[in-house]
């Protein structure tokens, strides 16, 4: 069983895929591998901006499942092809195409969610056929290394092989579920048993053979790198809150307050994620990658959700949002609409929006909102108070 490194040949001819050394010394990410993970922050962002647009509406079932969807098949993407990556590759031509057409999937499957999330805020028919078939995309390509795999590392050839078989029966799965239009709670069901088969694809695969030759520094550092790309968001969601707010008031002790917060909550975050040494944590036990691994998509997604809570800010403090500074309004706040004056907003924020759904576009600050002069709305407060 011979494992060789990656080709160092300038016209990146095609090289046996045998495996790499698990344990090659200074493994680190490679140029393509950054290349590839950037492709994830158009997904992880727009993920977060769509749930952050459900969430600031009040539409909080339907934000946290597409959010759930869309973060779990994005991370669960990069999590095969990182692993496979550290196992096999050769940086050969027919790799870096294959990568390439990895990475044009991920971009239609940021593409899909704008729609995917739209249909679960009105309910009704699910559009997630775009969504899908980037995620297809995505997939199949990895059908196709690891078919290579099993030709070229006769060892491991059962495990390749078992790979092969659950990714490419998952995909069919997915083409089903596109073809279909099933109801919100049938999808949901059966997005779930999709996921469990394809998440128990790889624990059994690995058991029919001596396992892949996975770097555990590699892995570490890998994880490591999208987990910064993550904390991203947070920091683009501290830049879109204090943006609101000096556009709406100017520079202020809160807008300070806002940038101090942020910024340490994304520092705070990036700090506890890097005190635990993951690969000698890897190195030493090995048979727990799994779980480790598997976890991250818990991590990633939290990070994530970071950021759009952030965001949701932004849309609360630019009287975009349905919902208060302590979460939405409740109806019984509401007045009648007889009753109710051009200032009613002031102590019900929601009245409007719990009837009506708004797109972006037609969103308009409240009467109230930092947009309008001080006066006016000390005067909607006095009223509001008043009447109540």
């Amino acid at each position: 069983m011979s494992e060789t490194a990656p080709t160092t040949d300038r016209g990146h001819r095609l090289a046996r895929m045998t495996g790499r050394n698990p344990a090659e010394q200074h493994r680190s990410a490679t140029p393509l591998e950054l290349l590839f993970d950037l492709a994830f922050v158009v997904a992880f962002a727009q993920a977060g901006d769509q749930f952050a647009h459900l969430v600031s509406t009040g539409h909080f079932a339907p934000g946290i499942t597409g959010f759930f969807f869309a973060v779990f098949g994005a991370c669960w993407a990069w999590i095969n092809f990182s692993w496979f990556a550290s196992a096999y590759d050769t940086d050969d031509w027919f790799y870096r195409l294959t990568t390439m057409v990895q990475m044009i999937g991920v971009v239609v499957y940021a593409l899909g969610m704008p729609v995917f999330f739209a249909s679960l805020e009105h309910g009704g028919h699910i559009d997630n056929s775009v969504l899908l078939a980037g995620y297809i995309i995505m997939r199949v390509a990895m059908v196709a290394q690891w078919l290579r795999a099993a030709k070229q590392d006769p060892a491991r050839r059962r495990t390749a092989l078992s790979y092969a078989f659950f990714v490419g029966t998952a995909q069919v799965g997915w083409v089903i579920v596109t073809l279909l239009d099933l109801p919100f709670v049938v999808f949901f069901l059966v997005t779930v048993v999709l996921f469990v088969y394809e998440c128990v694809g790889p624990v059994l695969s690995e058991r029919k053979s001596s396992g892949t030759p996975w770097h555990p520094h590699h892995i570490a550092e890998r994880y490591g790198l999208l987990a910064i790309i993550a904390l991203g968001e947070g920091v683009f969601g501290t830049v879109t809150a204090v943006s609101a707010l000096v556009q709406e008031q100017g520079w202020s002790t809160e807008a300070v307050l806002i940038v101090v917060a942020g910024i340490g909550l994304t520092f705070g975050l990036w700090w506890n994620y890097f005190i635990i040494p993951s690969g000698d944590v890897l190195a030493r036990f090995r048979g727990r990658a799994f779980i480790w691994g598997y976890g991250h998509v818990f991590i990633y997604g939290a990070i994530a959700a970071t950021g759009a809570g952030l965001h949701v800010a932004a849309y609360v403090i630019e009287g975009h949002a349905a919902i208060g500074m302590v979460g939405p309004c409740s109806r019984w706040r509401c007045r009648s609409s007889s009753s109710r004056s051009p200032c009613s907003q002031c102590t019900g924020t929601c009245c409007a929006s719990s009837t009506t759904s708004t797109s972006r576009s037609s969103r308009e600050p409240s009467p109230c909102s930092p947009s309008r002069s001080s006066s006016r709305a000390r005067a909607c407060r006095s009223a509001g108070a008043s009447s109540s």
